[in-house]
């Protein structure tokens, strides 16, 4: 087989989790990489300017400023690609259009000025059917990246681990595992940070994964939320005990919030994060098929090796931890 030519990569979001795997990926294939962000976050990251990995280079700067970029990030010199793993953290309407919109315009308009060929973009599977802010903000970008001129690849990944891991230590306790409804109203097909990586990774060099959008879920079949504690509570040797909510629960809150939002703005924001939590509840994570009304987790492609069942039994022993953020559902 012929070895992957190695290429000068441009990287965005590389203090996430993904973000870091993503690095560690490009760098295993051989590439030099090249991660920009802020001072305050390359800072609390294991990709620290003082310290950087082997093969990377970490420049800090603004993804908000386009000036930024040029002068900070690219700094005149050749890239073959950029890859971007950033998002915003909260997903609300302000955040979600700096973040997923706004600044990644300031990448796309910063390479096209540099000559750089080909982007990579990390977006979301739930992008299929956009009821909410931030994935309006990720369809209007990649409109634009489709329709830039550059070589593109759209990866559009199901769910992570660690958005589904948030119950491991509520069960450990002994306590119920929370489903809303009767826990089958949803399924997806987990992926880890590892597998996504190599995934977006070998979209830098290969051609078939050019100018696509590309769907990605982890490997075996899809799961509801029901089957995912039933396989936590086996690796605890325990009978299943679950807790179900009903969404009309979170209708109540979103209302409420939403109502008082008109007058206290911070909560007009919390009413949005409950909307998120809501369309997580009631949408599965899966190629949606327009023509039938319908998920389809046979038509959703698998990659990797790594497992849900897996990454909870690493949590159970404390080999793996977890860094949700924003992506905290149950606490």
């Amino acid at each position: 087989m012929t070895p992957s030519p190695s290429l000068r990569v441009f990287m965005l979001g590389a203090t996430g989790t993904i973000g870091r795997a993503t690095v560690r990926a490009l760098v295993r294939q051989g590439h030099e990489v090249v991660c920009f962000g802020r001072a305050s976050r390359v800072g609390r990251a294991s990709i620290a300017p003082s310290a950087p990995e082997p093969g990377v280079t970490v420049r800090v700067g603004d993804v908000s400023d386009a000036a930024s970029i040029t002068r900070d990030g690219f700094k005149g010199e050749p890239f073959d690609v950029v890859v971007s793993c950033m998002a915003s953290r909260t997903g609300t309407p302000r955040d979600a259009w700096a973040i997923d919109h706004q600044a990644h315009l300031n990448v796309l308009q910063a390479a096209q000025t540099a000559g750089v060929p080909h982007m990579v973009l990390l977006s979301a599977i739930c992008v299929q059917k956009p009821l909410l802010a931030f994935q309006e903000a990720k369809l209007a970008f990649e409109r634009t990246l489709i329709d830039s001129g550059l070589t593109w690849s759209i990866v559009r990944p199901t769910a992570f681990f660690k958005s589904l891991s948030g119950q491991v230590e509520r069960v450990q306790k002994g306590k119920p595992f929370l489903v809303f409804g009767d826990g089958t109203l949803t399924s997806c097909k987990p992926i880890s940070d590892d597998d996504l990586a190599e995934f977006l990774a070998s979209c830098v060099t290969d051609t078939t994964r050019h100018n696509r959008v590309l769907p990605i879920g982890g490997p075996g079949n899809a799961q509801t939320p029901r089957q995912q504690g039933e396989q936590l509570f086996a690796l605890l040797g325990r009978e299943p005990r679950f807790k179900q909510i009903p969404v009309a629960l979170l209708d109540v809150i979103i209302a409420v919030l939403g109502a008082l939002g008109r007058v206290v703005p911070p909560l007009a924001d919390k009413a949005q994060l409950a909307r998120i939590g809501r369309y997580y509840a009631t949408e599965s994570m899966l190629v949606w098929d327009d023509a039938a009304q319908r998920y389809d987790a046979s038509a959703t492609p698998s990659t990797g090796q790594d497992t849900l069942v897996d990454f909870f039994a690493k949590r159970l022993r404390g080999d793996a931890t977890d860094d949700r953020g924003e992506h905290a559902v149950f606490q």
